[in-house]
């Protein structure tokens, strides 16, 4: 029996990234002399085993053999006499199919080491074919080592395409996909995933509402990076550079979907692309199974984010109706990440990214507000149901319209 460290572990230690999860193989060994040794049994797919003392997971060397669709479409070996070399093989990237053992020799059988100076993505085998799974794995890996200067190579890539056109990833689950996705968004350069997506077809099959932008004009006055897909990456960017959350980078990737359904007649103008977005935001939604959350979020900001741009101008009356929209009474966070997808979608435009965004803070003050109208003297006068409701709105629009008035004559001055 050998045991060796394996996969992301070897790869980041190399790297000189901090490690997270250490996987482990095993080679020459059968379950009963795992069970022997104490360890305990997991999974129904492969023999994976748990450590008594640490609880890692300790995975029998295997080999695999696809016997049908999607990245569960697989049937699996195991044996003592499946080699190192054997497992490291049926692992996705060469920069993955590296393996340690006790006295930190590096096993590398498939050149990660090189790939890894290269700063290269590259498939094992031909293998990494079969399990579609990859295309969103090599996407958001090529996000999370941007940094470093890595890209994918054009093999792999190609690969990827072929994949991508083959109807394989019609047989990933909305689980496994909104999994990827939102992994992939929070790490530091989501753009890069979305832009690897594009570049092999796999956004057109998995999300056509926005690989559809990419060519779309927008009018060069307000929009100087001018193509619509570039404007979503460079939302995100702005995302990753503030460290927002996961439902704040998801609406920015969704905001603009209804610039997709504009006539190419009206180019580069979209009006009412707000409300033209609002279905395929929500037909997104529930085709990736998204959270509450986010999709709510999502659905907020595509309705409303050029609100947030005009909120300078936006009469009292107006003020109200978005604020009472948001819910902000309960709800205050939702329309805090509403502001801050906003602020992003501004600064997401090329050679404006450092551009002051005064609306925020307009915004949380005029919530603010809203927010510090007492009821209490309404029901000391002993109003209540829908006379109550009416009379407090009335009285959080008189506030509104005294902050409004106020902060437009600081402006002046």
């Amino acid at each position: 029996m050998q045991i060796f460290k394996v996969g992301g572990a070897v790869r980041d230690q190399l790297l000189g990234r901090a490690v997270v999860d250490i996987d482990w193989v095993v080679v020459g060994a059968t379950p009963e002399q795992m069970r022997a040794q104490g360890f305990r049994p997991v999974g129904d797919d492969f023999p994976v085993f748990l450590h008594p003392k640490t609880g890692e997971e300790y995975a029998l060397a295997r080999t695999e053999r696809k016997s049908g669709h999607g990245y569960g479409g697989f049937t699996f070996h195991t044996s003592p006499d499946v080699t190192l070399e054997d497992d490291l093989l049926r692992r996705d990237l060469t920069v993955n199919a590296m393996a340690q053992d006790d006295n930190g020799t590096i096993f590398d059988p498939y050149g990660g080491q090189a790939d890894l100076a290269a700063r290269v993505l590259r498939h094992v085998s031909p293998a990494f074919a079969e399990d579609p799974l990859r295309v969103l794995r090599v996407a958001r890996f090529a996000a999370r080592y941007a940094y470093l200067g890595f890209s994918v190579a054009p093999e792999t890539l190609n690969l990827m395409r072929e994949l991508s056109e083959s109807g394989e990833l019609a047989h990933l689950t909305a689980e496994r996909i909104w999994q990827e996705f939102a992994h992939a968004l929070m790490e530091d350069n989501p753009e890069v995933f979305i832009q690897v997506l594009h570049d092999c077809g796999a956004l057109k099959a998995l999300l056509p509402e926005v690989d559809v932008l990419f060519g779309v004009p927008q009018p060069a006055e307000h929009h100087p990076e001018i193509d619509t897909g570039v404007h979503i990456l460079s939302v995100l960017q702005q995302c990753a550079r503030f460290q927002h959350t996961l439902n704040i980078r998801w609406a920015c990737l969704l905001h603009d979907l209804g610039k997709g359904t504009t006539d190419p007649q009206a180019w580069p103008r979209h009006i009412a692309h707000e409300k033209h977005g609002l279905p395929l935001i929500k037909k997104v939604n529930k085709r990736f199974k998204a959270p509450n959350e986010c999709a709510e979020l999502a659905l907020l900001v595509g309705e409303y984010h050029t609100h947030a741009h005009r909120a300078l101008e936006l009469r009292p009356e107006t003020l109200l109706k978005l604020l009472m929209k948001f819910d902000i009474m309960r709800r205050p966070q939702r329309f805090d990440d509403f502001i801050s997808a906003s602020e992003m979608d501004s600064r997401g435009r090329l050679g404006l990214e450092e551009r002051l965004y005064p609306q925020a803070e307009y915004l949380r003050q005029a919530a603010a507000t809203m927010r510090a109208v007492s009821v209490k003297p309404l029901l000391e006068q002993g109003l209540q149901g829908a006379e109550l409701g009416q009379a407090l709105n009335i009285e959080r629009l008189l506030a509104l319209q005294t902050y409004v008035t106020q902060a437009r004559a600081a402006t002046a001055n």
